[in-house]
């Protein structure tokens, strides 16, 4: 069974750092992508950042150069590492997984966390 568990959340003023982590249990694909996606108030959930079982990463221009996706397999945690904070970026953000590698951004995700919420005030 896949457990996915975001942590890092918070409340934090405009131009600052969070960094969210997502501990993945029960996932047994070689070939994979995991991600990041956010829902914020009023809006449809988004894709944020994905990376591959080989480390290939694609983000959404909205967070490009700001937002840093990485993972550490040892840990079996995703990260997402996320700087000069906006107030448009405040948004539930969730981790999904999916047992398909390649390029990740068009994919559907079949797993998902209940979600992390990030609060930037201006």
């Amino acid at each position: 069974q896949v457990q996915l568990v975001e942590s890092g959340g918070g409340s934090v003023q405009a131009g600052g750092s969070l960094r969210l982590s997502c501990a993945a249990s029960g996932y047994t694909a070689s070939s994979y992508c995991m991600g990041w996606f956010r829902q914020g108030p009023g809006k449809e959930r988004e894709r944020v950042a994905t990376i591959n079982s080989d480390y290939n990463t694609q983000y959404a221009d909205s967070v490009k150069g700001r937002f840093t996706i990485s993972k550490d397999n040892a840990k079996n945690t995703l990260y997402l590492q996320m700087d000069s904070l906006k107030p448009e970026d405040t948004a539930m953000y969730y981790c999904a997984a999916t047992p398909i590698g390649g390029s990740c951004w068009a994919l559907r995700f079949l797993d998902w966390g209940h979600g992390t919420q990030v609060t930037v005030s201006s």
